[in-house]
């Protein structure tokens, strides 16, 4: 979840793959990954409007839409991590502020929830996959809705269509020519923090915008573009 705004919504989504409708089931909630990316002095020189306004894109708002609406659910949650905010918060000599880690494994068998690092494991159509997250406040019809790619019933990858229109071209024709320290400016909230592919991945976003311009190059006649597991654990289209 990376907005306030999508968190009833994305919440419900998520619910519906889990949930049997039995609300008497207690659901464990492990939340991870959010840090403290604006300063705890900035938000104390603020006023709750002031802060509110300047904190969108920030971890604060979404962390705490979040616990208001696990606790406005007619569900019952029982919070067993939440390595958020400060405690997943380390800051460097300059007071530069990093997540501390913003990945993790679970083992279902157990419930073991394990810090992870995921480092060249993108699994199949990287490059597509994040444009539908940078591009797809132009399509309505992924308002409010989390992107869920992989199904867990048939260990598929299935990357449903997203529309995107030329202003995602003429972007990308025009942040390309910045350099790498004005792509991070530009383009993070948290530049100091930020991996050391985040540029290298824009640029190949941008290059494939440029080259297929027309989202329905993409994904024709709308449909997913949908993969599958070999018997090597690599991943085919189908």
């Amino acid at each position: 979840m990376d907005s306030p705004d999508i968190v009833d919504i994305g919440l419900s989504q998520m619910l519906l793959l889990v949930v049997d409708h039995n609300l008497d089931a207690e659901l464990e909630v492990h939340l991870v990954g959010g840090f403290e990316d604006v300063s705890p002095n900035f938000l104390k020189s603020c006023t709750r409007s002031e802060s509110d306004a300047k904190l969108e894109g920030y971890s604060y708002p979404l962390c705490a839409k979040i616990f208001e609406t696990l606790c406005t659910r007619q569900e019952k949650f029982h919070i067993q991590t939440a390595f958020i905010l400060g405690h997943n918060t380390r800051r460097d000599s300059e007071g530069n502020a990093f997540p501390i880690f913003n990945g993790l494994a679970v083992e279902t068998s157990t419930g073991s929830v394990i810090p992870a690092c995921f480092d060249g494991a993108r699994c199949p159509d990287e490059i597509v996959r994040r444009i539908r997250v940078t591009a797809s406040y132009e399509d309505s019809s992924w308002n409010g809705k989390l992107m869920d790619t992989y199904d867990t019933r048939t260990d598929q990858f299935r990357i449903a269509s997203c529309c995107w229109t030329s202003q995602q071209r003429r972007f990308a024709l025009t942040l390309r020519h910045l350099t790498d320290s004005e792509i991070l400016l530009t383009c993070s909230t948290s530049p100091s923090a930020e991996g050391p592919d985040f540029v290298d991945n824009l640029r190949r976003q941008w290059e494939y915008l440029i080259k297929y311009p027309d989202w329905i190059e993409t994904f024709p006649l709308k449909q997913p573009r949908v993969f599958e597991r070999t018997s090597d654990g690599e991943w085919k289209r189908c």
